[in-house]
């Protein structure tokens, strides 16, 4: 069998081979050609493998971190050039939220109102013939910017009384809710035990809002 022929002339392994054999790995100049190439050729990957592994591996995860960075702050300037846009009906809608907050907040009576409205609804179940067995105002209970006043209520009557009742309790002018709803039936003329707690509310003057904060504050040094 004929040696492959390069170019038109025939390559030559065993001559190829010849070169590789006898060298003396202290003198490389005088080595044939075919070990020279190889020799640079294997130092040429050896450069490019310590400068992967030393130095260009770092840096192309330092580059792949930036881009990464690069994306987010894209992001961010994107959705801050949103509200930007829009602050003009961010700020309509904190000033709408104000209106109806300060709507709501009417409706709570303050400290000085708070025994009137007590008077209203042990009116309103008079009013409907209801005769009450109990009525029982408990400590208030103090929220963030309001108070709560739990009043414990049992009253007989007739049904359709009892029903009006709660109407007239939804149809204050100030926040009322009727909470812990029973109903018993009595053994004499169809009447009707209403067992309740009655929720009504105030909001909380200057003063007390400021003791809550302080002793909020109090709460979390303690905590620490």
């Amino acid at each position: 069998m004929k040696a492959p022929e390069i170019k038109g002339r025939q390559f030559d392994f065993q001559a190829l081979a010849a070169e590789f054999r006898n060298l003396n790995p202290n003198d490389p100049g005088v080595w044939p050609r075919a070990p020279k190439i190889a020799l640079l050729a294997g130092i040429f990957v050896a450069v490019l493998i310590a400068g992967w592994w030393f130095f260009w591996s770092d840096q192309l995860s330092d580059l792949d971190t930036q881009e990464r960075e690069e994306v987010t702050l894209k992001q961010q300037y994107l959705d801050k050039k949103k509200q930007a846009v829009n602050l003009d009906i961010y700020r309509e809608q904190l000033a709408e939220i104000d209106r109806s907050f300060g709507a709501l907040l009417k409706q709570l009576p303050d400290k000085s109102e708070i025994d009137a409205l007590l008077i209203e609804v042990n009116q309103a179940g008079l009013g409907r013939g209801l005769q009450f067995e109990l009525f029982r105002p408990s400590q208030e209970q103090i929220r963030d910017f309001y108070a709560e006043l739990p009043v414990a209520v049992k009253v007989n009557g007739a049904y359709h009384d009892v029903g009006a009742f709660a109407a007239d309790i939804a149809k204050l002018p100030r926040i009322v809710t009727l909470n812990n709803v029973t109903m018993t039936p009595l053994k004499d003329g169809g009447l009707l035990a209403l067992d309740a707690t009655i929720k009504t509310f105030r909001y909380l003057d200057e003063g007390e809002i400021a003791n809550q904060k302080k002793a909020a504050g109090a709460d979390k040094g303690a905590k620490k």
